[in-house]
């Protein structure tokens, strides 16, 4: 696959009066730390910059130690007019939540992601489908722009590598070339690496007791491919953080019986309101697997074919039954 052309990303850029850098909803290390990235570029140049998310309301404790988060803003002060908003890791307008509005207001928009889903919502899309993270393309971006990678900028890039790899599990041509460059400015990818991925607090167990103990195996969905999922009820969230809630799709996509995996999260403040995480894999012979991307974006989501998502409000037994039957479209 030929690479994408950064060009258009680093003319609009270098040329930027000011900046507003929008990450996704339920944000992870690799919006954010892609935000955080190429804000602090900015700042350096000169350039205003905020970032923001529009929920939760506050940055998971998981990536309160990314440098540059204070240029993380709450959304009420995200500016209504901007010269450029940038909008990083955000397959879609939608995933922006409250703060697509903002879209309205900047001269001019640049979408940055690297999911093959992305609706391609920005005046001008950097979509590099073949990148394993939006971390990876912000580094193509910022070497086109001759911007140097310090130790603050390589720790945020390596959070959105390290994670959308699964520390290195799913990675691409050039993924380890990145992390040693990036580890080559002396930042401590273990310490980084345990602090985003390794590090939960007590309540995380027997919420997972709980949570485990609501897994079921269907070995027939997905013309016998199997689907094994896992719900979580907010009952269950009341005492973990949204980081311990994300974990989850990690130990479920493990059962061996089952292609796809899917993950059920009811919303801390919405009745009947699901957010639902699926994976999958290629299969044993090496031919793909189930395009979990596929059926995502049928059901309003997106993602990559073996990572991704989508929202949805009903009961959780009637969401169960319609993946189901997407699973076997």
């Amino acid at each position: 696959m030929t690479p994408v052309d950064v060009t258009p990303a680093v003319e609009i850029l270098d040329a930027a009066k000011s900046v507003t850098i929008l990450c996704h909803i339920q944000p992870d290390a690799d919006t954010v730390g892609s935000g955080l990235a190429l804000a602090q570029v900015l700042r350096r140049r000169g350039v205003p910059v905020v970032v923001c998310f529009a929920e939760p309301d506050r940055l998971p404790v998981s990536m309160r130690s990314l440098p540059g988060t204070d240029l993380l803003v709450g959304p009420d002060q995200v500016p209504v007019e901007t010269d450029v908003l940038v909008t990083v890791d955000c397959g879609s307008a939608d995933r922006l939540g409250v703060l697509r509005d903002r879209l309205a207001g900047a001269a001019t928009t640049l979408v940055i992601d690297h999911h093959r889903s992305n609706t391609r919502f920005g005046a001008v899309n950097i979509v590099d489908e073949a990148a394993e993270s939006t971390a990876g393309v912000i580094a193509r971006i910022l070497d086109a722009w001759s911007e140097p990678l310090d130790a603050n900028i390589a720790h945020c890039l390596y959070a959105g590598l390290v994670t959308d790899t699964g520390s290195f599990k799913w990675v691409r041509p050039g993924s380890h070339a990145l992390a040693e460059r990036l580890l080559a400015t002396g930042i401590d990818g273990a310490a980084i690496t345990r602090t985003l991925m390794d590090t939960h607090p007590f309540a995380w167990l027997p919420m997972l007791s709980r949570v485990l103990g609501s897994a079921r195996l269907l070995p027939d969905v997905a013309g016998g491919a199997g689907l094994v999922y896992a719900v979580v009820r907010r009952e269950d969230t009341e005492t973990v953080r949204s980081e311990e809630v994300e974990s989850v799709i990690d130990l479920i996509r493990t059962a061996a019986e089952a292609q796809v995996a899917a993950v059920f999260k009811e919303s801390r403040t919405e009745p009947d309101r699901w957010t639902v995480s699926l994976r999958s894999h290629a299969n044993a012979d090496g031919t793909p697997g189930v395009d979990v991307a596929r059926v995502a974006v049928s059901l309003g989501g997106g993602g990559h074919r073996y990572a991704a998502g989508y929202s949805a409000t009903g009961s959780h037994d009637d969401l169960v039954e319609t993946l189901k039957i997407r699973l076997s479209d």
